[in-house]
């Protein structure tokens, strides 16, 4: 699907950063959403054609308020 090219990365000018968000805007939001979450599974090292999930064993729920007074 992708492909990383280690070999693209440069510094640039304010002029070429310029192309580079014209580019991504010329992109309709599916395929900028599709590079992102590509980019963002090459991060953490996760597999892209998974459903990854919360994992909620690590987080706990309680109820916030004052208290309730029975009258």
């Amino acid at each position: 699907m992708f492909r990383l090219d280690r070999s693209a990365f440069s510094i640039h000018t304010h002029a070429t950063a310029g192309k580079n968000r014209a580019y991504w805007l010329s992109k309709t939001p599916a395929e900028r959403l599709a590079a992102a979450w590509y980019l963002i599974c090459a991060a953490w090292q996760l597999d892209p054609q998974v459903e990854h999930r919360l994992d909620r064993t690590c987080f706990s729920m309680r109820k916030q308020g004052g208290d309730v007074v029975n009258g």
